[in-house]
């Protein structure tokens, strides 16, 4: 028994959504998302809620699962996502031309990236970028590819991390005795 998938979902205001069958719609201030579910678990409007149950207890993995989902679409569109990277390295830095985020990492050339639909790019300064949209998988994806540019790295530190994320620094080698 899945006690996520039980809690239920409530709708805020200025958000709408509609369900056909496993069709969800859910349309608000920051723009509309849709996702089909899986076909074992059913989805109810009722009043301001959104109440997700499943067929037998068997299902309760999707239970959950589907309840997280409709809420980071309901919660998206309301608000927003984001993630925020960190540059670190002696001439690292990224900027925004147009949409396209450009960035140097220390390679021979400039890496250049194109947001996906729907994602946008936030340099607020030359080491900083935040990733911004409403849904919650592809702003994550958006910038675990970032990141993949050049990853942190443990003997100096020089690299693209999560603003939260610690990097473990490694001790160099040391010389002869």
């Amino acid at each position: 028994m899945s006690r996520i998938g039980n809690k239920p979902i409530a709708i805020p205001a200025g958000v709408t959504v509609t369900i056909d069958g496993n069709h969800i719609v859910v349309k608000g201030p920051k723009g509309q998302l849709e996702r089909d579910i899986h076909p074992k678990v059913t989805a109810k409007v009722d009043g301001n809620e959104i109440k997700v149950e499943i067929a037998s207890e068997q299902d309760g993995n999707l239970h959950g699962l589907t309840r997280t989902l409709i809420s980071n679409m309901v919660e998206g569109v309301e608000k927003e996502f984001s993630k925020t990277l960190q540059i670190n390295g002696v001439g690292y830095r990224a900027q925004k031309q147009g949409t396209k985020l450009v960035m140097n990492l220390g390679y021979s050339h400039q890496v250049t990236m194109d947001p996906p639909d729907g994602i946008t790019f936030d340099v607020p300064d030359a080491n900083t970028v935040i990733v911004r949209g409403i849904d919650k998988e592809i702003v994550g994806q958006t910038a675990a590819v970032v990141r993949t540019k050049r990853p942190p790295e443990v003997y100096k530190g020089k690299g693209i991390k999560y603003d939260y994320e610690h990097i473990r620094r490694k001790e160099g080698k040391t010389g002869k005795k």
